[in-house]
């Protein structure tokens, strides 16, 4: 299970490949099962060490370089596969507690890489000296770029609320500012200094955002970003209340980034 438990680093990239071929996989199938376990068993647990093993070779060789080499997008295909196989095992999964609980440590570790590279879609946006904004947990940011100007718009998950009353506040915005004796980037946020623009707490009733600031039921900001026509709906969106509210402008560097969950 080495694979598993690999931290990343340019070593363990090598390490990964290796232990993650075919016959491997296999060899590790019928080591964590046994052999007094169905071959439809093994099978579901086989495809998920290669779902296992070829994200963590992704989001290894991701981490070294910004373009990941062919082999690794090789391997990153086979996981929607594979994880779907695992899901419609449902409850059925075949595997002890200890199991179990060794493959949710994986996908946990394996879930922040993931979060990690999520967040990049929104760097190197213009204007590049404004700091980027702190995505709020249990929610997002859609931003966009007008006129040297950056715009963000936090949104919370249904289930949640803003911590400050924003009704009439859609967005924050980074531009150059002379606060300090010189020019500066910064947020206009409600939160003082830094570039927190936005909290999203626990709440039975959504109350304090604008009706668009909040992702529909069963639509959180993750289910959102996995559709592009949801995506864009979002996007799309915000640039017309950026219009609405006389922002005028090509609007550039478009990007929806989630915060954990």
């Amino acid at each position: 299970m080495s694979c598993l438990f690999a931290r990343h680093n340019a070593t363990d990239v090598t390490r990964f490949k290796r232990v993650c071929s075919s016959a491997n996989i296999s060899k590790l199938t019928w080591k964590f099962l046994g052999q007094k376990n169905s071959n439809s068993a093994a099978m579901s647990l086989k495809g998920t060490l290669v779902w296992l093993c070829s994200l963590a070779v992704w989001s290894s060789s991701a981490a070294q370089d910004e373009s990941i080499p062919h082999n690794c997008s090789s391997q990153a295909g086979n996981l929607p596969a594979a994880l779907k196989e695992a899901i419609d095992c449902g409850e059925n999964l075949p595997w002890s507690s200890q199991q179990t609980a060794a493959l949710l440590l994986s996908v946990r570790n394996l879930t922040d890489s993931l979060h990690k590279h999520q967040l990049r879609e929104c760097q190197g946006a213009e204007p590049e000296k404004c700091p980027p904004a702190e995505v709020p947990d249990n929610g997002g940011l859609v931003c966009v770029t007008v006129a040297n100007k950056r715009y963000c718009k936090p949104l919370c998950n249904d289930g949640y609320d803003f911590a400050f009353i924003r009704r009439s506040r859609l967005y924050d915005v980074c531009s150059e500012r002379n606060i300090t004796g010189h020019p500066e980037y910064r947020w206009d946020s409600q939160y003082v200094g830094g570039n927190k623009l936005a909290e999203c707490n626990k709440a039975s009733f959504q109350v304090s955002g604008a009706k668009t600031a909040y992702f529909t039921k069963d639509q959180d900001c993750l289910t959102t970003k996995s559709s592009s026509r949801l995506q864009d709906a979002v996007v799309e969106g915000f640039k017309a209340e950026l219009e609405k509210e006389g922002v005028q402008g090509e609007a550039r560097y478009a990007c929806l980034v989630c915060g954990g969950q």
